[in-house]
């Protein structure tokens, strides 16, 4: 990876210790860790991981900066556009708005200015964030933004609510849940893992059947379920279906609004995409391999969004919606939006219109990212999939 730039030196200390943090639980574990362990460190890993500790992640569109760009950070057309879809379930429900993973709390900053506006500011607006650092972040962007009567009906989890009635949004969340790794051959199916070979992380794979665990078990079942040729690699993702359940369990009434990039699974497990979809970010550049910069960038896997409607349904919930980023924003008003601009103002016009080209491009993120809803209690059809919904590709 020599084309990647180099962290800094103080950088690169942050991680080494994580480095030897999640070596030594390798060696605690019998000298291996499966990668949805090693993804789980990586990330997550108090004050170490990527998302625990306090190294910018979200660049600016303007400002540049950070690992990646996510769309609230493209421009407040995105938060603006999904305030429509949220004011229809707010009135539905008379419920709340439960944000998961708010990044930099821009989105939610951009919906809670546009709902206000509106005069559809719900009682409460949660935030469900696992990582302290991002949680200052958060509370810094809002206590910017909003007065101070719209900032008092924000309240951060550190879990998910028993009940919840209202409208759940998680916008790149799935992706960032860690995945399983996992290798078919011909003499059956391997889990790939995390060993230390003279003081370094390596690959290592290892052999999984249906006598194993019960995790083993399950991960086996799934795999060979895919029928997947020899020589496959992919990604499967338990703990991202046993969040959708989680969400089924506690939504009362209301909809569940997943944004992530991603297929079904007849895209995902195409015979093409032979070495799945595990993709690492670091400085605005995209690559393959997990093992360097550990804590310094970004992992994630693109979404088996076939799997998350299961996962949902089975846990009583509706599908109500399933299409592309770009369809969805302009079934809920996003060229209207534009519209109210003149073209002839440019200082304002030109950057709306490309962000909005960046939004709703299928060469930007138009088509490759997806939005699927799910509802329990509510009867009337959801905005965003009045017109070019997919579910039936699911």
């Amino acid at each position: 990876m020599s084309t990647l730039p180099k962290p800094a030196p103080e950088a690169e200390k942050h991680s080494e210790q994580l480095v030897l943090k999640i070596q030594d639980e390798i060696q605690s574990a019998g000298g291996w860790l499966d990668f949805a362990r090693f993804m789980q460190l990586a990330l997550y890993a108090t004050g170490l991981g990527y998302y625990s500790a306090g190294s910018q992640k979200f660049g600016d569109i303007k400002k540049g900066g950070g690992d990646f760009v996510t769309a609230p950070q493209i421009s407040p057309l995105f938060a603006q556009t999904l305030a429509n879809q949220m004011i229809q379930v707010l009135q539905l429900t008379q419920g709340s708005v439960l944000e998961l993973g708010a990044g930099t709390g821009k989105l939610a900053a951009d919906c809670l200015l546009t709902l206000a506006k509106l005069n559809g500011l719900p009682e409460r607006y949660f935030i469900l964030e696992v990582s302290d650092h991002l949680r200052q972040v958060q509370l810094e962007t809002l206590s910017q933004t909003l007065p101070q009567d719209v900032l008092q009906r924000v309240e951060w989890l550190n879990e998910l609510p028993q009940q919840f009635a209202g409208i759940v949004i998680g916008n790149e969340v799935l992706d960032a849940i860690p995945v399983n790794i996992v290798h078919k051959h011909a003499n059956g199916i391997e889990v790939c893992g995390i060993a230390v070979v003279n003081h370094k992380l390596v690959w290592q794979n290892r052999p999984i059947n249906q006598h194993g665990t019960p995790s083993e078990k399950s991960l086996f079942e799934a795999v060979t379920n895919l029928n997947l040729p020899e020589g496959y690699t992919t990604e499967i993702n338990p703990a991202a279906s046993g969040l959708m359940t989680s969400l089924a369990t506690i939504l009362k009434n209301g909809a569940i609004l997943m944004i992530d990039y991603g297929f079904s699974a007849r895209e995902y497990y195409h015979p093409q995409r032979n070495q799945g979809t595990l993709m690492c970010h670091y400085q605005h550049y995209a690559h393959t391999d997990p093992l360097i910069y550990v804590g310094l960038q970004d992992i994630t896997a693109h979404v088996d969004f076939t799997s998350i409607a299961h996962a949902a349904v089975k846990g009583g919930l509706s599908l109500s919606g399933f299409c592309s980023q770009a369809q969805f924003l302009m079934n809920c008003g996003i060229l209207t939006l534009l519209s109210e601009v003149s073209p002839t103002d440019m200082a304002r016009y030109a950057p709306l219109a490309a962000a909005a080209q960046k939004l709703l491009s299928p060469a930007e993120m138009g088509d490759l990212f997806k939005v699927i809803a799910f509802t329990k209690e509510i009867d009337t059809p959801l905005m965003g999939f009045l017109t070019g919904d997919k579910s039936h590709t699911l």
